[in-house]
């Protein structure tokens, strides 16, 4: 059994309040649930604003394939209009 995870830190410019925080990252956890198959959830800086700790995390016994998803879900995340990737780490377990 092989786990993926990657940990995504955002910059969220145009979120002013917490609803709008919540708005942007609800958008974008179901979109990489949807099209990457992944478990996401927000593990970090939950009160600040434009600030967002994302953990994705992937299962399977293809390390190849678990990496190539989660390179996958970063370049995805990279290209979004309402998040800047600060930084990320992938980690195979």
């Amino acid at each position: 059994m092989i786990l993926g995870t990657v940990q995504i830190r955002l910059r969220l410019a145009d979120a002013r309040s917490l609803k709008d925080k919540r708005r942007i990252l609800l958008s974008l956890k179901d979109r990489l649930r949807r099209d990457f198959n992944v478990s996401v959830a927000e593990v970090d800086n939950q009160d600040i604003i434009q600030s967002a700790v994302l953990a994705v995390a992937q299962v399977g016994n293809d390390s190849r394939y678990i990496n190539g998803t989660l390179d996958r879900v970063v370049q995805a995340v990279r290209r979004l209009p309402t998040a800047q990737l600060v930084d990320y780490a992938i980690e195979l377990l």
